[in-house]
């Protein structure tokens, strides 16, 4: 299970503490150790994407991420702060950041891509991408903000994307400076390529020759993780169902696989697409109730071609319609 030094879940207890309120009960419910919190310890990725979760419901912040990734200190980023300010370019820095992220955090894969422009795409390995709004949005805001304090401007990407859905992204879009688009095909920043020459007024070759060997060490003596096959599916699914194309062919194309073979990974780790394909339709939906969203439009961010099914299917996994089971959850949080 993948790992991260925990620094989103420290701010999020800083937003608990700052209002009053307890962060243990909340800390306890998602599995993790005040303790190795408030040390920085390593701590479960997914704990803290659920941690996050319960944050912003008890503070009634949806935008807990963008809130959290706005006024931090960067330089409790720890290493990776150090290695990209001491690059001299801003694309060497990305190249840093790229090679290194895991020590931050073994769950966040970002690869630079140069086209035209520069894109940074951002994607998770071994944690399910569909249960995260707050910690991908903590990440994006932060790279921005890394970007414009390492090149002392205001660096302004063309466009962001976030492959979860919001309803509403004009507050997203006003911190960020530029279009914002949400359910896109992957989590990445587009930037113009010129961006990547500027130079960097904290260069420093000695210090940046430090840092790399010390990186080198990190991440040697930290393996990366394998992403599990479940969650390689369950990522892919997630994009593809408000286009209703999540069916077992079109799922083993984008992995490269026959749907026999596809078939035949499953069933070798005890799984099945429908199995997979239900779990996390009901994940999600249990997720978009909480957000008050329109049940006719629950039923088309799941698949589902008509707001009946997602009804029937709502009261397969509840017992509850989906109006009841919205109810019953605004009680339990009063």
């Amino acid at each position: 299970m993948p790992t991260s030094i925990g620094l989103a879940a420290h701010l999020a207890v800083g937003q608990l503490e700052r209002r009053g309120m307890d962060p243990a009960p909340l800390l306890a419910r998602s599995g993790l150790s005040q303790a190795a919190v408030a040390k920085r310890e390593h701590v479960k990725v997914k704990s803290v994407i659920d941690f996050l979760d319960r944050v912003s419901l008890a503070v009634k912040d949806e935008w807990l991420g963008l809130t959290m990734a706005s006024d931090f200190d960067l330089r409790e980023i720890g290493m990776l702060y150090y290695v990209a300010a001491s690059s001299n370019r801003f694309g060497d820095a990305l190249k840093r950041v790229e090679r290194y992220v895991r020590i931050a955090n073994e769950a966040l894969v970002v690869r630079v891509v140069h086209g035209s422009g520069c894109r940074i795409r951002l994607s998770y390995v071994g944690v399910p991408r569909h249960v995260d709004r707050h910690l991908m949005e903590t990440f994006a805001v932060t790279l921005l903000r890394l970007c414009r304090q390492l090149a002392r401007r205001d660096v302004v990407p063309l466009s962001v994307s976030f492959a979860h859905h919001r309803p509403d992204g004009r507050k997203m879009q006003r911190a960020l400076g530029c279009e914002v688009n949400f359910g896109a095909p992957e989590d990445a920043m587009d930037f113009d390529a010129g961006v990547m020459d500027l130079p960097l007024a904290g260069h420093d070759p000695y210090l940046g020759q430090l840092m790399v060997k010390a990186c080198e060490v990190a991440i040697a003596a930290r393996a990366a993780r394998i992403s599990p096959f479940r969650t390689e599916v369950e990522n892919i699914i997630a994009i593809q169902l408000p286009h209703a194309e999540a069916r077992a062919k079109a799922v083993a194309r984008q992995l490269g696989l026959s749907e026999r073979t596809f078939a035949r990974r499953l069933a070798a780790e005890g799984l099945s697409f429908g199995d997979i394909l239900d779990q996390l339709r009901r994940d999600l939906a249990l997720r978009y109730l909480q957000e008050k969203r329109p049940a006719s439009q629950i039923a088309w961010l799941i698949g589902f071609n008509q707001p009946s099914a997602f009804s029937h299917a709502c009261r397969r996994w509840t017992g509850k319609s989906p109006l009841e089971f919205r109810r019953s959850s605004e009680m339990s949080l009063a």
